[in-house]
């Protein structure tokens, strides 16, 4: 396989947890990245943003985002999320140029079809 999906995500987080049996199941290979342990890059955060866009990536019913001030919920930034991964909803897949947030069976087949 030439093509190679990165997962983001925190190890603990039951819809990682999930998404990562779902692709064992299927047989995908898959780099995991615990962005908790591992911090992703502002050109990585960029990417997915420019991909998929704040309003998807942003977990708005996090303990993270409810702990915020008013004014830092009303500007999501990149500096904002680099330090507090943990508003980034999960899980992140990228393949290629495709990214997809959150899980659900019916999208991942849509999204990893060819990858077998």
């Amino acid at each position: 396989m030439n093509k190679s999906i990165k997962v983001y995500g925190i190890k603990n987080c039951d819809t990682v947890k999930k998404a990562i049996v779902y692709l064992n199941d299927c047989g995908i290979d898959y780099e995991f990245i615990d962005f908790r342990h591992n911090p992703i890059s502002q050109q990585v955060l960029k990417k997915m943003v420019d991909s998929v866009g704040w309003e998807l990536l942003i977990n708005r019913r996090s303990t993270t985002y409810h702990s915020l001030s008013e004014e830092e919920k009303s500007n999501i930034n990149y500096d904002l999320v680099l330090s507090l991964p943990t508003l980034i909803k999960r899980p992140v897949l990228v393949l290629g140029e495709k990214t997809m947030v959150g899980f659900s069976e019916q999208q991942y087949s849509k999204f990893i079809d060819g990858v077998k």
